[in-house]
């Protein structure tokens, strides 16, 4: 079929040649990591809007006491017009060994806390969603850059040829949408998997993988022959990665058809199980991301839900009702994969792109003053399993919970230490594009030392 076979090769190499050569250039193939491993998988729970960290899990006495005063000091710099100082309306308490305050709207989570490093002198660069979400997902304030989900298939392949290595599940579309998880200048085979998680049934869930009457060796044909004319193409246009992506998602689709009906349909799972996580998208999705990395899948995002929910501009009581869905599958997530013996080997984040002003926001676009503008200066993330600190707290915001005064850990930081409990050098972690090479920190990032275990 080629003239020069020799030349053919030379011409794959210069891509991943993913199924000419699928036995010694196949890239989800398991790939070594820099060093041992603390954990395998990531699941990563995105609460997507900005979470107030001083309604949740840093809790500031000096608001009750300085409610409705304006903020000693400093004049607090905010994207909206913010007034005086808010207390909490939700109460603190100890919970476990530890002794760690959780909100009393995270019971479950209250109940785990010990399973926990809790860090609250998080920080980003800008109080808008779009850009802290790309430096949450993509390391930097700008599209164009892969996702730490793409950087992890890139550099350890994935456990099960069977699924997609890196899944994202949400109800709807997130603020951005798509360019959260893609692949950018990485091979556009390592771009995440996004399935809109509202169905029940998986044949809804992921659809177009019945095979239509169609046997197993009569379908087997039919790709074997479009794989060879889609390498022969691929041969006069190497290194063509949206074609290669194209080429190997079929192999993946053909392949997910026995195992995708199974590992996503949550209602094969005992309905006790299934009610601790609750009925809702959120919930079904943090049951689903159990049972992915069961089968393998290296890293699964979960949104809360469509656009923004934890944006809670106009009334932090909105915070009780999100965490009536959360809180529980998050609690059951956590329980079950220790009961699974996966808690060690999978990192579970619950995070958000910012936190909230400990000021009210009184702005005239809003109705109701009793919310909280954005807040990039100072905010709380949680960490459970995977080789980090259980009954651990990291870092302090300031008295009232607006700026990381302590131990301040940036989403470069953090980026750096998942990449390192995942056995991966967030600097040699690289590729090589456009004349310099590239990776997720960019030329920044520090590991934290001290969350590891």
């Amino acid at each position: 079929m080629w003239t020069n076979r020799r030349s053919f090769l030379a011409r794959m190499a210069g891509g991943f040649g993913t199924v000419a050569l699928a036995d010694q250039m196949d890239p989800f193939a398991a790939k070594a990591p820099h060093f041992a491993p603390k954990a395998k998988h990531i699941i990563y729970l995105v609460m997507n809007g900005g979470m107030s960290q001083v309604d949740t899990f840093d809790p500031k006495p000096s608001l009750t006491k300085y409610h409705g005063q304006p903020m000693p000091g400093e004049q607090v710099k905010t994207e909206r017009i913010t007034g005086s100082l808010m207390r909490s309306p939700f109460s603190f308490k100890q919970y476990g060994q530890s002794g760690i305050e959780v909100s009393e709207i995270f019971p479950n989570i209250a109940r785990n806390i010990d399973k926990f490093t809790v860090i609250r002198s998080m920080h980003t660069d800008v109080p808008n969603h779009e850009p802290s979400l790309f430096m949450m997902n993509c390391g930097t304030i700008q599209p164009g850059r892969p996702s730490l989900g793409s950087w992890l298939t890139y550099g350890l392949g994935t456990e099960n040829r069977n699924l997609p290595g890196y899944v994202v599940l949400c109800p709807g579309t997130p603020v951005v949408g798509p360019p959260l998880w893609e692949s950018a200048f990485l091979p556009a085979v390592f771009q995440g998997t996004f399935i809109k998680a509202t169905e029940k049934d998986p044949k809804k869930l992921v659809q177009f993988l019945e095979r239509g009457g169609k046997t197993a060796s009569d379908q087997r044909r039919q790709l074997d022959l479009l794989k060879e004319l889609n390498t022969g193409h691929l041969a006069e246009r190497a290194g063509d990665s949206n074609l290669e992506a194209a080429i190997q998602s079929m192999e993946t689709a053909f392949r997910m058809q026995t195992e995708v009906p199974e590992v996503f349909d949550v209602m094969k799972e005992p309905e006790k199980i299934r009610a601790r996580y609750g009925d809702s998208d959120f919930g079904r999705g943090c049951l689903m991301a159990l049972r992915l990395v069961e089968k393998g899948v290296r890293m699964v995002q979960i949104y809360y839900g469509n656009s923004q929910p934890w944006d809670s501009h106009e009334d932090i009581q909105a915070h009780k009702a999100n965490a009536r869905k959360a809180d529980p599958a998050v609690g059951a997530l956590v329980e079950d994969l220790a009961a699974r013996g996966l808690l060690d080997e999978t990192l579970v984040v619950f995070g958000t792109e910012f936190g909230r002003t400990p000021a009210v926001e009184n702005s005239s676009l809003v109705k109701l003053q009793n919310g909280r503008d954005h807040n990039s200066a100072g905010y709380s993330i949680l960490l459970a399993g995977g080789g980090v600190k259980a009954g651990y707290i990291h870092g302090a915001t300031d008295e009232f919970g607006y700026r990381a005064v302590e131990k301040k850990v940036h989403n470069h930081d953090l980026n750096a230490t998942l990449l390192h409990l995942m056995g991966l050098d967030h600097l040699k972690l690289t590729y090589f594009y456009s004349g310099r090479h590239f990776r997720l920190t960019d030329v920044h990032g520090e590991l934290v030392k001290e969350i590891l275990a």
